[in-house]
């Protein structure tokens, strides 16, 4: 009954496509219902945020993030307060889109590029259209554009070629010339710790000018100074950006009265005595009210880099940040003239939707025999066909781009699913997986006529060491196919994953730990497996969903079918 009643509201909506109710989180909600609100304002791995003011009454603002080689890319967030946030669309379907990039698409489509793609966007208004430019650091400088943010946006365009290029932000000038200041990436440059501003044309399409450094950190306390935004208040030229490292470094701004510089430089934000680390790297707005804010991340390790909001005071001709340049826990709310509900990123899903929901990204460019969406109320993932590896019989996951994964919401978390796993040949396996540098999975593996629950748990996957497998149970099927026509298997289970930040002194050192369990009925779970120290990926925080995989290559694909997903308070223990 369930599967018609799910399969009458997919063909409800499907006329209007993905409706996106505005989601309430149960595990972070930084609105406190009394005018004010708790940092980080997002508790969740969006990487160097850029914001811009846009809307036919100024009043919408619009945040975009690194998402480097996880697909779609360039998430889109909307907020009528800057506090609560929703995810409405993406910018950028697949890596190396566009015309001009077939060789590239085509050559980087079938493995993850870990930590390469898009770095550090920023997003601006101009003239009725939203622009998004980033630095990809092996290709160059690209744009997109669009005047419907949650809507389609256009192909990248390419319009600086080379390599060691990042953290690109314009400014559209009061005559309408266009400049470009971007960082180095000392990976692919050999140099880093430098700034450097050009003009483009008036449509933001090429370069007319050649880059000038307008701002050296080398060998001061404001070396890996990178991640610009470009401004222009009251006459001056602003760039804002952060210096002194990732973990530990700070706000700088700058100013002068030319785009070229020189610049004067202050610290507008640090850490100073409060417990926020590293408090930089953002976008600053300035809203209809004759408010100034600053959004910006602090680095988290495991979970990322979260979302803070901090006030902008510049009564003495700088943009000082938080209070008296500390950043702030509480604060009272940015005004608006909107009810604004208590909104956040979406992070269950029951995969009722003829669309995949916009918390989920693939971790490679996506294939269409990844998964798909069903008319059954469920989300289909195929296994995918890992590549032999001479240095040990089972490949980790490290280049497995199929994985459909979600940023961590909060600090402690419990994520339940249900799942159905079809298996059609021995060593197909599905199930849940928090994934990083290291990983740790639950997954059911048929062997024979069985399936096995296993843990999968790798250590510096990335450097390919080989995985850890522990079988944890045996489970009969619970359905098989009355066919003898390529019968295939199926295990109906519920899996549960859970995050819990240990106290400093507790075992782990006060790290996250995930803990899981899985279910037959739903009802009753047993603990399983053994604790995981989530650690970051490349560049990005930890993440969790699904992972389907096999090894033989000739055998037709198993499938994970997803019913529902759901992220609720962390579980007891």
């Amino acid at each position: 009954m369930k599967h018609y009643l799910k399969l009458l509201l997919l063909l409800l909506l499907l006329p209007i496509g993905h409706a996106t109710a505005q989601y309430r989180s149960q595990v972070w909600c930084p609105d406190r219902g009394d005018g004010t609100y708790t940092n980080p304002v997002i508790n969740a791995d969006y990487s160097d945020p850029d914001v811009c003011v846009g809307g036919p009454d100024g009043e919408d603002y619009y945040m975009t993030a690194s998402s480097f080689h996880c697909t779609p890319g360039l998430p889109i967030l909307h907020s009528k307060d800057l506090v609560n946030w929703e995810i409405v669309g993406y910018a950028l379907h697949n890596l190396y889109e566009g015309e001009g990039n077939e060789a590239l698409l085509a050559h980087f489509s079938s493995q993850p590029q870990h930590g390469n793609g898009v770095w550090a966007p920023s997003i601006r208004y101009h003239d009725g259209w939203y622009y998004i430019y980033w630095g990809d650091p092996d290709f160059g400088v690209f744009m997109v554009k669009t005047q419907n943010p949650a809507g389609e946006w256009t192909k990248p365009l390419c319009v600086i070629k080379g390599q060691g290029y990042i953290d690109t932000t314009p400014l559209w000038d009061d005559d309408g010339r266009c400049y470009l200041v971007n960082g180095w990436a000392n990976s692919r440059a050999k140099y880093a710790s430098v700034l450097t501003v050009r003009e483009l044309s008036k449509d933001g399409t090429r370069p007319i000018g050649q880059p000038v450094i307008v701002f050296d950190g080398n060998g001061t306390e404001n070396r890996t100074c990178e991640g610009p935004k470009f401004y222009k208040r009251d006459g001056w030229y602003w760039i804002m950006c952060p210096a002194g490292g990732v973990p530990t470094g700070f706000q700088l701004a700058m100013r002068s009265k030319s785009p070229y510089g020189p610049y004067e430089h202050k610290i507008v934000l640090q850490q100073g005595k409060t417990n926020i680390n590293g408090p930089h790297q953002g976008g600053w707005v300035h809203t209809k009210f004759g408010e100034d804010w600053f959004l910006h991340f602090q680095d988290k390790e495991a979970y990322g880099r979260v979302v803070h909001l901090n006030p902008v005071d510049w009564s003495t001709g700088w943009p000082v940040m938080g209070k008296k340049g500390e950043p702030v826990t509480t604060y009272k709310k940015p005004i608006t003239q909107h009810q604004t509900p208590k909104t956040n990123p979406a992070e269950s899903d029951e995969f009722n939707a003829p669309t995949l929901g916009l918390q989920w990204q693939w971790h490679g460019n996506y294939d269409e025999k990844f998964g798909t969406a069903t008319a059954f109320g469920t989300y289909r993932i195929y296994t995918y066909k890992l590549s032999p590896n001479t240095n040990h019989p089972t490949p980790n996951l490290w280049q497995v781009p199929n994985m459909l994964l979600q940023k961590t919401p909060a600090d402690q978390f419990t994520v339940t699913t249900k799942l159905r796993f079809t298996s059609k040949a021995d060593g197909q396996m599905g199930g849940l997986i928090m994934m990083g540098l290291d990983y740790s999975a639950l997954v059911v593996r048929r062997v024979g006529h069985e399936f096995q629950l296993v843990q999968l748990t790798c250590k510096a996957a990335d450097k390919g060491k080989a995985q850890t497998e522990t079988v944890l149970a045996t489970l009969k099927p619970t359905a098989e196919d009355k066919t003898d026509y390529k019968p295939g298997i199926h295990e109906d289970i519920y899996l549960r994953l859970t995050v819990s930040n240990a106290e400093a002194g507790a075992p782990h050192g006060g790290k996250p730990v995930v803990h899981f369990a899985y279910s037959q009925n739903g009802k009753k779970f047993t603990n399983c497996g053994e604790p995981f120290e989530m650690r970051q990926g490349k560049w990005i925080g930890a993440k969790f969903g699904f992972v389907s995989v096999e090894t033989d290559p000739k055998a037709d694909r198993g499938w994970i079918d997803a019913d529902w997903i759901r992220v609720t308070a962390a579980e007891k223990l």
